[in-house]
């Protein structure tokens, strides 16, 4: 049986000589053409911008109905541009939910949480993705187990724990158990995994290096780009949990989402107030999204690209 040979391709691109060999020249020029910007069509500008309007429309209403008065609020057509009342509703809600109080509270908790999630996911990551212990996938598989268990079947027993310690209506009821998640543990685990090389795990055990020398030197400045995303995601979600603090913290030391239910009490609720109090418990993390933004963006690119 005799057989034929195919007809050489016809329809893929030329590849230049220093792209067959590719020395000092040839990597210059496959720089160059990595480098290159991809200029977008209209198409995509135009969904960008139906995107940006739909993100950023809800706080732009939150601003519209906390600067103007209950009565204009509940009106059909609701108003669409900002009133007077801005300031002074600000100031009413500052002080009626005693807001001062609860922001501080609101940035120990969430700050204290991300830092140690942060901390102990980056540990557990680092011994799951590249240490060999005995049960090692057996204990993974439990710690994604417990992310299928709802929370709110541990609230009676962990109120229990919480009083028994002394810790009810204080704030390391609501700190200590969410040190963790496991959550953070898996994502950090995925990310060494790919990201960290063995090599130089090995090379750091080579040079005498022990577990805690090699997360500090070699681990920490792989997995920073992650761990600032798990920053921001953790930090984000602590500020903004109520379930717990609801039921763990009373009125006389609230976080932030606690102290905006003192604006809804009453029979005839002020929705131009309640806005107002919304507003203020959303700017600190705008602020810290506008000033940290731009470093966190870098950090994700920077590991992208790295290697």
């Amino acid at each position: 049986m005799t057989t034929q040979s195919l007809p050489a391709r016809t329809d893929a691109p030329a590849r230049t000589p220093a792209e067959k060999s590719p020395g000092r020249g040839g990597r210059r020029l496959l720089r160059q053409r990595a480098g290159r910007q991809h200029h977008a069509g209209p198409l995509a500008y135009v969904l960008l911008v139906i995107m940006a309007v739909l993100s950023i429309f809800p706080l732009y209403w939150t601003m519209v109905a906390a600067s103007t008065d209950n009565t204009r609020v509940s009106q059909t057509p609701p108003p669409f541009l900002p009133g007077p009342n801005l300031f002074s509703n600000l100031a009413r809600a500052w002080d009626e939910a005693a807001m001062g109080k609860a922001m501080v509270n609101s940035v120990i908790v969430a700050g204290v949480i991300a830092l140690s999630t942060v901390m102990f996911a980056t540990l557990a990551g680092f011994a799951f993705a590249k240490l060999r212990f005995k049960g090692r996938n057996a204990l993974l598989m439990l710690v994604i187990g417990t992310m299928m268990v709802p929370p709110q079947l541990g609230v009676v027993p962990l109120f229990m724990m919480m009083s028994e310690l002394g810790w009810s209506q204080q704030l390391p009821a609501v700190i200590f158990p969410t040190l963790v998640s496991a959550v953070g543990v898996f994502f950090m685990r995925q990310y060494l995994s790919e990201a960290l090389p063995d090599e130089l795990v090995e090379a750091g055990r080579v040079d005498g290096a022990h577990s805690l020398r090699i997360f500090w030197s070699i681990v920490l400045p792989v997995a920073r780009p992650a761990m600032a995303v798990l920053f921001m995601i953790t930090f984000v979600h602590a500020w903004n949990d109520f379930f717990w603090p609801f039921v763990v913290l009373d009125m006389t030391n609230p976080t932030v989402p606690v102290a905006l239910t003192q604006l809804s009490a009453g029979y005839v609720r002020d929705q131009s107030l309640i806005m107002a109090g919304a507003l203020l418990g959303t700017l600190p993390l705008l602020v810290m999204f506008v000033v940290f933004g731009r470093q966190i963006v870098s950090g994700i690119m920077a590991g992208a690209v790295k290697g």
